[in-house]
């Protein structure tokens, strides 16, 4: 681990709206904020869309999987999944085989509801993309992801 001596605030303005954790906070509030809109149009929350992103990709994911991937509690995990149940988008044992997880799987409504939003979303990633030069992408990226790895240790 980076061994640092504390000198003070992560950013010397005096300013706190110039601070990084209220810029990564405002950039994700702006994110949330436009991915609601078009999700809106399409009947989906953010919460319900990752869900559905998700299980596209991993097929089988607990209830618990999908709430710790979506940044949501169990409670509001379910929730999201009895919704996306309720609406034919997915679908779920009525038991476990074993344990307690119950594996979630996408229907073939759930695919075309996915297919159906995607472009809308990736367009609002576009556009926050395109904010930044294309060489400075990929460090952003790994900036991004240490910034959460020093926080989630």
């Amino acid at each position: 681990m980076n061994e640092r001596t504390p000198t003070g605030p992560s950013h010397p303005a005096d300013d706190v709206t110039h601070h990084v954790g209220y810029l990564i906070k405002r950039a994700q509030a702006a994110l949330r904020a436009a991915m609601d809109k078009v999700l809106r149009a399409h009947g989906l929350t953010v919460p319900q869309y990752s869900t559905l992103e998700l299980l596209a990709l991993r097929p089988g994911l607990s209830n618990a999987d999908l709430a710790r991937a979506t940044f949501v509690t169990r409670q509001s995990g379910n929730v999201v999944l009895r919704g996306l149940q309720d609406a034919g988008l997915i679908t779920r044992p009525a038991t476990a085989d074993h344990g307690r997880a119950r594996p979630t799987h996408l229907t073939e409504e759930g695919h075309r509801r996915l297919a159906a939003v995607q472009e809308a979303v990736y367009a609002v990633e576009q556009r926050m993309v395109d904010a930044i030069p294309p060489q400075r992408l990929p460090a952003l990226l790994t900036d991004l992801e240490r910034l959460a790895a020093a926080l989630e240790e």
